[in-house]
Order: structure tokens, then C-alpha cells, then sequence
């Protein structure tokens, strides 16, 4: 009893940083990203494993498929989870297990195997993801805390995308483990200082201010829309490209640039904010990101296609960062924060499924059409639940 009582001192002496400064985003966008960060580096991944440990392209690709259905599932599991369990705690004991499950993948070198801790991987980490959403959704400028999100994983996601490859020929794919045990231990050693984030106390006395279910489900529905469609055609923008006529030598720079040019989405939303609403920026991004999509159908040009692919990496970040953060202003308990996680991993992790069943023979105008329309789609579904935020004279 004595040493946890002096472990608490030690650990409550430590200095928190403003819950709501520059900081304070930045170490949450650590702690997000921690359970999720294996999307952003997926292709070095999938490629890895094929060109480590010899696993058929099939396997590789279900191996990342499982791994991201397991995120939705933990994401799922926290939204019960997230009013009920001491947040901090709790995302230290799932890093701990996020790191313990990334050594042991460094072990297996067989399929089925990697596939089943993988999917234990990505349950974990959707759990990590859903409980620091919640902690998001209980700061101010939600928009701008997402928007470091988006920019810690377009930045850190395009370095390992850009040097994870080549290592793995050289030191097995081993590698690709290590780097996420490494960005775990990093988010591990920055929770401490994070500030405790408390469910505000609700006064009885005053009437409850309900969740507005109808233009929640509306937010979550864009936002599973806008995943799904990215992610279906990101899963196969090279194979696209090589069918188009283009060279992986001539298509990798203008995927490493698209990644390092998200930042700016995420940038222009920590700038911006809500200065002009949500709804005209969650439009106009939605918009260039459906119009970027079905530029793809001329990816013959190489010009074209580096074009639209910066453009879709720029929108990207830019555009779920506002959907992410509409959904998180219907509850500041953070539980509809949770729900908008789980309809993004559903979205990630169904795209490339859906993909596979619409491409065929090599051809992507039909996978490219739907993708679009799927994205002008989500850009009007969502008017209704940012304009009624926009018109909410607490905003």
C-alpha cells in the first residue's frame, strides 16, 4: 500500500501540461495515433510482409484487412467503455499490450498466425483510438486537436512509408513491428503528462441537453462514406497506376508527397478552425477530394496523377478532421466521438473489401465512378448536421 501510495505522489507531481494549449493536442494526437498508426504506414506493411516473410500478396492484404476490423470492433467496445473507466490507466495498460502484441508479431512467420494476432492488434488499438477520441472531444477546438491528429499521422505515416521498404529487404520485416513498438513507447511515455480530462459533472438541477441522434447519425454516416471511398482506391492507387501505363518508379515520389502534403490539411484546419463554420469547409473539401477521385480515370498522364493524389492527400486530412470533430461536438462526454472512430475504421477497413469486389479484370472505371459519387454523397449529407452546429448560438 505504501509504494503505490508514493508511485501516485510521483506520478501526480509530475507537471501537466495545458489541457488545452498546443501541447497538451499534441500529446493526444500521440496517444490516438499509437493505436491506429499501422493505416498510415499499411503500404510498407503489406509490402513487407510479401517481400519478408514471402506471404502471398492475398495474405499480406488480409492481414491489414483483419488488423483494421479489429480496430472497429475495439472502437465499438469503447464507446460503452469510455464514461465508466479511468481513462489514463486504462491507455497505459493497452499500450503495454499494443507493444507486448507487436513483439510477438516480430515471432510469427506464419499467415493464419499473423492474421489472428493481427486482428488482436487492431482490437487493442481500437480501444486506444475510441478512449483518446473521447479525451479529444472534452477539450476545446475539438477541430484543431484533430487536425494535429491528422498531422502527426501524415507526417510520421509519409516517413515510414518512405523509409520502412527498403529496410526490410536488409533486416527482415521484424522492422515494421519495432517501428510501431517504438511510436507505442513514445505515446506511453508522454500520457503522464497529460492533464486527467474529467467527464464534466452534470448539474441535476438543470435539464439535460439530449443527444440529437438524427444529425449524429448523419455525421457518422459521411464519415464511413468518405473512409470507405478513400481508402478503396488508396488500397490500389499503384496497381491503378500500373494499369494506366505508369511505372512504380514514376508513381512512388507523388505518393510520398501526397503524404508529407497532408499536413497542410491539417494545418488549415488548426488555422481555420470554425472562423467560417463547418459546414463550407467540410463542402468544399469533400467536394475537391470527389473531384481529385474521378480525376484518376486520366492517370495515363503522369502529370494527372500526381496532381490528384496530392489533392486527395491534402483534402484528406483536411476534410475527416472537421467530420471527425462534428460528430464529437453531440456529446462532450466523448461518446459519440467514440461511435465517429468506429465508423472510421468500418470505412478503412471495408474500402479495400469493397475494391476487391468491383474491380475486375484490371479495371478501375467502375470502382472510380462509385468512389466519387460516394464522396459528393458525404459532402451533402453532412450540411445538415455542420449547419446545425453553424446555427447553434453556442457556437
Amino acid at each position: 500500500m505504501e509504494v503505490a501510495i508514493k508511485n501516485r505522489t510521483w506520478f501526480k507531481s509530475l507537471p501537466a501540461a495545458n489541457e488545452h494549449g498546443i501541447t497538451a493536442r499534441v500529446l493526444l494526437a500521440f496517444l490516438a495515433t499509437a493505436g491506429l498508426f499501422y493505416v498510415n504506414i499499411m503500404p510498407a506493411i503489406v509490402s513487407g510482409l510479401i517481400d519478408g516473410l514471402a506471404f502471398t500478396r492475398r495474405d499480406a492484404g488480409l492481414v491489414g484487412s483483419l488488423n483494421i476490423y479489429g480496430a472497429a470492433v475495439g472502437a465499438f467496445l469503447a464507446i460503452f467503455l469510455v464514461k465508466r473507466v479511468p481513462w489514463k490507466p486504462v491507455s497505459a495498460g493497452l499500450l503495454i499490450s499494443l507493444i507486448t502484441i507487436d513483439f510477438l508479431s516480430m515471432l510469427v512467420e506464419l499467415p493464419l498466425i499473423m492474421m489472428a494476432l493481427r486482428a488482436l492488434h487492431g482490437f487493442v488499438g481500437g480501444l486506444l483510438v475510441g478512449v483518446a477520441f473521447a479525451v479529444i472531444a472534452r477539450t476545446q477546438y475539438v477541430h484543431k486537436t484533430f487536425g494535429m491528429l491528422l498531422l502527426v499521422q501524415f507526417g510520421l505515416g509519409g516517413l515510414g512509408v518512405m523509409f520502412l521498404p527498403p529496410l526490410v529487404p536488409v533486416f527482415g520485416a521484424w522492422i515494421l513491428f519495432l517501428s510501431l513498438i517504438a511510436f507505442s513507447t513514445a505515446a506511453l511515455i508522454m500520457l503522464p503528462f497529460l492533464s486527467d480530462y474529467p467527464v464534466a459533472i452534470v448539474d441535476k438541477t438543470k435539464p439535460v441537453a439530449p443527444i440529437l441522434w438524427k444529425p449524429l447519425s448523419y455525421s457518422i454516416f459521411a464519415v464511413f462514406l468518405f473512409q470507405a471511398a478513400n481508402m478503396a482506391l488508396y488500397a490500389y492507387i499503384i496497381d491503378l497506376g500500373e494499369q494506366a501505363g505508369l511505372t512504380k518508379t514514376a508513381m512512388s515520389p507523388a505518393l510520398g508527397v501526397s503524404a508529407w502534403l497532408g499536413i497542410l490539411g491539417s494545418v488549415m484546419v488548426m488555422w481555420l478552425s470554425t472562423r467560417v463554420g463547418r459546414s463550407l469547409p467540410i463542402l468544399i473539401g469533400v467536394l475537391v477530394t470527389a473531384g481529385a477521385t474521378f480525376a484518376l480515370h486520366f492517370s495515363f498522364s503522369l502529370t494527372v496523377y500526381w496532381i490528384a493524389n496530392i489533392l486527395v492527400g491534402i483534402t484528406w486530412a483536411f476534410s475527416i478532421a472537421y467530420l471527425l470533430g462534428v460528430c464529437s461536438e453531440f456529446d462532450k462526454a466523448g461518446q459519440t466521438a467514440a461511435l465517429a472512430g468506429f465508423a472510421s475504421k468500418m470505412g478503412l477497413a471495408s474500402g479495400p473489401l469493397f475494391a476487391a469486389l468491383i474491380v475486375t479484370e484490371g479495371s478501375y472505371t467502375m470502382l472510380i465512378n462509385i468512389a466519387t459519387a460516394m464522396l459528393i454523397a458525404a459532402a451533402f449529407i453532412t450540411l445538415y448536421p455542420s449547419k446545425l452546429l453553424d446555427n447553434s448560438p453556442a457556437t
